[in-house]
């Protein structure tokens, strides 16, 4: 059986989830179906202070690309919007496990839902054959409740249920709020496609997860996919059966780290020290390497809370810090806010980890990597206002 160390480990998963360090062409639309089957899913948010988390994901691994490509794909049907770790755009070849019921129709039974609420449904569907393209708000409540993200509308529940069971799709998103239509109208062959069963649906939601993460504790794997623990594990137990995955020691670890047969070379290379190095860049909150809070502090000992979850009174780093990955490590973290009227890119403050050496080397990675992505949201003019080591922001800023 391999051995790995902790470092090879670190090393094996920031190239399996496309964060090593290598010559980087100018990136390519099909750049970015590259990057989403290395890691399968670009999970969807909200929050703009800086670009958005699935933009922002991308940048991570390409630096300067055109976040208009992303919104591109999903109109010309290449990548499709679904519930994976959370609502995540995703690889058109991925469809078929999405209909297997594997994952969410276990705790929010969208079909009986739908099945519960039959007249709603049917006008639902017969609007959307009727008139095309269709938003949640083109349906007004008939409840008389007063609705918002927290409590949305039946009419939005079933459009998104529909979603899940297959009978909808996404055609595009209009200032962040999804356009619904018919299947068949966006992806008229899924018809064809074969029918996957839930063991087989888990079997590949587990080889994706594991291929994604380079190694994988089994405690890990569930995260990625929102996967119940004992589908985990039986699982694990046929692909194991199977020779689909491999098993290897860590240094230090109790339990068996897996690893795909696709990543074995790199793994072997790794055990001899050849290990992996990362880029040095900024991570959104939602990349896939650190979205996992327990994954980021075993792997990284980067204790990692969501604070814009907080009061502000309450926060610590701020309302919404990006991790710094550095030299296979995540070395600190800074908030940001990108003023994009006035071509700004702030950032409120910058901390790094105890016992991380300040050098002319790190200055200038550090200033290298706030200036292109300062330059890529069109906020050129870097300002940083406080750090833990006072004359780093006085380098950092422009």
């Amino acid at each position: 059986m391999i051995t790995l160390s902790q470092d090879a480990v670190r090393g094996l998963m920031i190239a399996a989830q496309g964060l090593q360090s290598e010559p980087q062409p100018p990136a390519t639309k099909e750049d970015i179906l590259a990057i989403l089957r290395l890691i399968h899913m670009l999970q969807i948010d909200s929050i703009s202070v800086v670009a958005r988390a699935p933009y922002f994901v991308l940048w991570s691994r390409l630096d300067d690309y055109n976040p208009g490509w992303l919104d591109e794909l999903l109109e010309e049907g290449a990548i499709f919007e679904h519930f994976a770790s959370a609502n995540c755009f995703l690889p058109l070849e991925d469809y078929p496990l999405y209909l297997a019921g594997s994952r969410i129709f276990d705790w929010r039974n969208p079909r009986k839902w739908l099945d519960d609420h039959p007249l709603l449904t049917s006008t639902i569907l017969n609007h959307i054959r009727t008139h095309g393209e269709t938003r949640h708000t083109d349906f007004k409540a008939t409840d008389g409740q007063k609705h918002d993200w927290t409590n949305p509308k039946e009419e939005q529940i079933a459009l998104e249920y529909l979603l899940y069971v297959g009978e909808l799709m996404i055609r595009k998103r209009d200032n962040l709020q999804r356009v619904y239509d018919l299947r068949e109208r966006i992806y008229p062959d899924a018809d064809k496609l074969p029918a996957v069963s839930r063991d087989d649906a888990h079997d590949q939601f587990v080889l994706n997860t594991v291929r994604a993460l380079g190694v994988a504790k089994a405690d890990w794997i569930a995260d990625y996919y929102r996967l119940k623990n004992a589908d985990v594990s039986a699982a694990l137990k046929r692909l194991e059966k199977q020779d689909r995955l491999l098993r290897v020691a860590v240094e230090g670890w109790k339990t068996p780290g897996y690893v795909h047969p696709d990543n074995l070379n790199r793994v072997e290379a790794a055990a001899g020290g050849k290990i992996p190095h990362s880029k040095t860049t900024l991570l959104s909150p939602f990349d896939p390497l650190v979205w996992s809070r327990g994954r980021t502090l075993d792997v990284f000992d980067f204790d990692f809370p969501i604070e814009y979850y907080f009061p502000e009174s309450k926060r610590k780093y701020g309302y919404y810090s990006l991790p710094i990955l550095h030299n296979n490590a995540l070395i600190g973290r800074l908030d940001p806010k990108a003023h994009r009227k006035e071509g700004i890119f702030e950032v409120k403050s910058l901390h790094l980890e105890p016992g991380i050496e300040v050098d002319d080397a790190l200055v200038a990675r550090l200033k290298r990597v706030l200036q292109a992505c300062a330059l890529w949201h069109e906020t050129p003019q870097v300002i940083v206002r406080e750090s833990t080591e006072p004359e780093l922001a006085e380098l950092l800023s422009d």
